[in-house]
């Protein structure tokens, strides 16, 4: 007999649409992907080709790693395949990152509870008033430094990509001070951190054909420890705001009427 007090899971994949259309910046950037989808299907030989990848970057470079893409040699059946999986891919990767701005724009909409109220300040002397302005003023910064970068180690989707990042970086720097050619390894931490990872690397860029070119890998892993730590705290926000939207189901959800009295007799 199964336990009538054991939680009926929902999958929180299924709540991802919600998120995606939440709110005005989500559906503008859903517009935005299809605005781009449809100028390369009006337009295949402009330029524009990569503007759907790079919108549904970072998940969207993750299928280079797959053996088949555009362009597969095989039979009819196995390029149906290929564009079929393609498509569907491009279009779940734009619905997360919808629902990443979703979440974006939730977190910041909340506000403190209206009857909450702060304990009034202690009246202190002057001297010893500036102290402790000071050292409230830091203690401010640095709680707010943890609660900004809480999103990205909270929950395992944002650790999991943190550790992706931290592979790709570890295995670029291992070719590009240890092994002797480094080939192209700067790719793999660049598509790990689009679309800002690409910033990283323009800045990048003027030390390598410097004096200082020993430097330029280093500014580039800085920029893509940011990158990745700007992705993870926006895939900490996603992972709240699919946990918020399962509690708050939870609690106005339909009740259960299965151990509720009968009225009308046995």
């Amino acid at each position: 007999m199964p336990s009538a007090s054991r939680p009926r899971r929902i999958p929180r994949l299924r709540r991802l649409p919600a998120l995606a259309v939440d709110n005005w910046l989500a559906r503008g950037y859903l517009a935005s992907f299809a605005a781009s989808v449809l100028v390369v299907l009006l337009f295949p030989d402009s330029g524009f080709a990569p503007g759907p990848l790079m919108l549904t970057a970072p998940l969207s470079f993750l299928s280079v790693i797959l053996p088949f893409g555009p362009g597969t040699e095989g039979s009819g059946a196995v390029e149906v395949f290929t564009v079929g999986f393609r498509t569907v891919w491009l279009l779940l990767c734009a619905l997360v990152n919808a629902a990443v701005l979703g979440a974006l724009v939730a977190r910041f909409a909340t506000t403190a509870p209206a009857g909450a109220r702060e304990p009034l300040p202690r009246i202190a002397a002057p001297s010893e008033r500036g102290r402790t302005d000071r050292a409230r003023s830091a203690r401010h910064r640095l709680q707010g430094v943890r609660a900004l970068l809480a999103p990205a180690v909270d929950n395992w989707l944002a650790r999991g990509y943190l550790a992706v990042v931290a592979a790709a970086l570890g295995f670029f720097l291992y070719a590009v001070y240890l092994s002797p050619g480094p080939g192209f390894a700067g790719i793999w931490p660049l598509m790990a951190t689009a679309p800002l990872g690409f910033l990283a690397s323009l800045v990048a860029a003027p030390a390598e054909h410097s004096s200082l070119a020993w430097l330029s890998p280093l500014i580039f892993s800085a920029g893509a420890v940011l990158s990745g730590l700007v992705n993870a705290v926006l895939l900490g926000l996603l992972a709240r705001g699919l946990r918020a939207r399962e509690a708050h189901q939870a609690a106005w959800g339909t009740p259960d009427t299965s151990r509720r009295p009968h009225l009308n007799g046995p």
